[in-house]
């Protein structure tokens, strides 16, 4: 997922879509003693990501 994919979300798409990449990041790390842990290096990147922007979004506001 790319950044501006991110910023076209709203904030309750962005939340959601957070859990399910918990979700998906703990069943990575199940998965991870099979195919290594590339994916969930991916899916942290991601959740990092949109928790930024989130910050990001909610500091711009209140300096609004």
């Amino acid at each position: 997922m790319k950044f501006q994919e991110i910023k076209k979300l709203n904030k309750d798409e962005r939340d959601k879509k957070i859990k399910e990449l918990k979700i998906e990041l703990i069943k990575s790390k199940v998965a991870t003693s099979k195919t290594g842990n590339a994916k969930s290096k991916e899916i942290k990147k991601i959740i990092a990501q949109i928790l930024t922007f989130n910050r990001s979004e909610k500091d711009g506001l209140k300096n609004k």
